[in-house]
């Protein structure tokens, strides 16, 4: 016989059973170290799952900074419409109302030129009058606005009102002949038309 036979032969019984209970122990061992393991394993994976769930300080200020940027980005977009929509509203009114102030002065204007036209005996009295007239049509040069007064020329329907022909062999058809009363316009706005007679 072998040298392990002899072995076996010479075990007692008790060994054995022992030896048994020891693999028996050893596997329980195993099984509840790989427990143990498993039990670590899903921790961890809990505890990562939780830091990715809830993001790193950096991460909110990161995101927060982000969202107050974009806040003020769009403040700045609306800031700068409005700016222009307002810039643009001004251009639009100003001459609108600076056409309506100067149409309110337009009938005292008429008078001052009737004035100053009138014969008068007293010198002084149309000196005064002619300084009144100067003023004020230096008043409307300073808001741009023009005087419409074109005897000679040719009659534009979009600056005049005519209000009578006349045959005048000294000027062509359709000719400015007569302004009766002045226009004014304040660059493409015409505030008044002229009225003149038209030769035919």
């Amino acid at each position: 016989m072998s040298e392990e036979k002899e072995k076996n032969a010479k075990k007692p019984e008790g060994t054995e059973k022992e030896t048994e209970k020891e693999k028996d122990v050893n596997n329980v061992n195993a099984e509840e170290k790989s427990e143990k393991k498993k039990e670590q394993t899903s921790e961890k994976e809990e505890k990562e799952e939780e830091t990715k769930a809830e993001p790193s300080e950096e991460e909110k200020l990161k995101a927060e900074n982000a969202e107050l940027r974009d806040k003020y980005l769009r403040l700045m977009a609306e800031f700068d419409n409005y700016r222009k929509r307002s810039v643009k509203e001004r251009q639009e009114i100003y001459p609108e109302a600076t056409a309506s102030a100067v149409e309110a002065f337009l009938p005292m204007a008429d008078n001052f030129e009737r004035a100053a036209g009138a014969e008068c005996s007293d010198e002084k009295y149309k000196e005064g009058v002619m300084m009144i007239m100067t003023q004020l049509q230096n008043a409307f040069k300073k808001l741009g606005v023009e005087e419409i007064n074109r005897p000679g020329e040719p009659f534009d329907p979009n600056l005049e009102n005519a209000v009578s022909q006349i045959s005048d062999d000294n000027l062509e058809e359709n000719t400015v002949a007569q302004v009766y009363q002045k226009g004014y316009r304040l660059g493409d706005k015409i505030i008044r038309h002229a009225m003149v007679v038209v030769a035919k």
